[in-house]
């Protein structure tokens, strides 16, 4: 059984795909369109997201530790604006 992730396509069009009760640890999409793709129940724990169209991006009701955005933390960001929103 292999230890590697799974890689997504390089250069592949995902766009308005939709991933429901799936397990995707440790994917990793490169130059990927990811516009309009819905994830439902989906595991993405240690997913890489490289040079993607996230287009219209929505996450909700998730675990968002460790995740980054261009190296900064994501529950970081979210204490920033929130800190910011209520003044």
């Amino acid at each position: 059984m292999s230890t590697e992730p799974p890689i997504v396509q390089v250069d592949v069009s995902l766009r308005q795909a939709i991933f429901e009760k799936a397990d995707l640890a440790g994917a990793r999409f490169e130059d990927a369109n990811l516009s309009d793709v819905v994830f439902c129940n989906v595991n993405l724990s240690g997913v890489t997201i490289r040079d993607a169209d996230l287009r219209r991006l929505a996450i909700s009701d998730a675990n968002l530790q460790g995740m980054t955005i261009n190296g900064v933390l994501v529950t970081d960001l979210l204490k920033a604006w929130k800190a910011r929103s209520t003044g």
